[in-house]
């Protein structure tokens, strides 16, 4: 099993997870996802990217209090299976105006060296934080 996780501060802890607490809010905040439709009542999404790949994933685990939810991807083009991801927002130590949110995933290579799969998550996860600032700053 590989793992990554990459992680970005910056303005109140609320704030960013207003912006990014919902499941089905992808859209809001990350370019790569232009399109999010929620199906089974919001236990799971699918999402499209603008090369009109497909992505179905499953709200695994939501915790409002502690801002953070984990989702399984069931369907996706990446080279990866057993994916499980979290996503959360917290204050900084003795920073309660200053939110940390941290991207991480564990996954099983498929079809990819381990590298090549961490890399790719590292990626995407260090991308979709830069987005949530630039939109966070706009």
């Amino acid at each position: 099993m590989a793992s990554t996780s990459v992680s970005r501060t910056r303005l109140p802890p609320q704030q960013v997870w207003n912006l990014i607490g919902g499941f089905d809010a992808l859209p809001d905040w990350l370019p790569y996802i232009p399109e999010s439709i929620a199906l089974e009542g919001g236990r799971a999404r699918r999402l499209a990217n603008p090369d009109g790949d497909v992505i179905i994933e499953r709200l695994v685990g939501f915790n409002e209090a502690e801002r953070r939810y984990s989702y399984a991807i069931l369907e996706a083009p990446f080279p990866v299976d057993g994916y499980v991801s979290t996503l959360r927002v917290h204050a900084v130590p003795g920073r309660d105006d200053v939110a940390e949110v941290q991207w991480s995933g564990r996954f099983n290579p498929k079809g990819a060296t381990k590298q090549e799969a961490i890399d790719l998550f590292t990626g995407i996860y260090a991308d979709g934080l830069d987005a949530l600032y630039k939109t966070l700053a706009a």
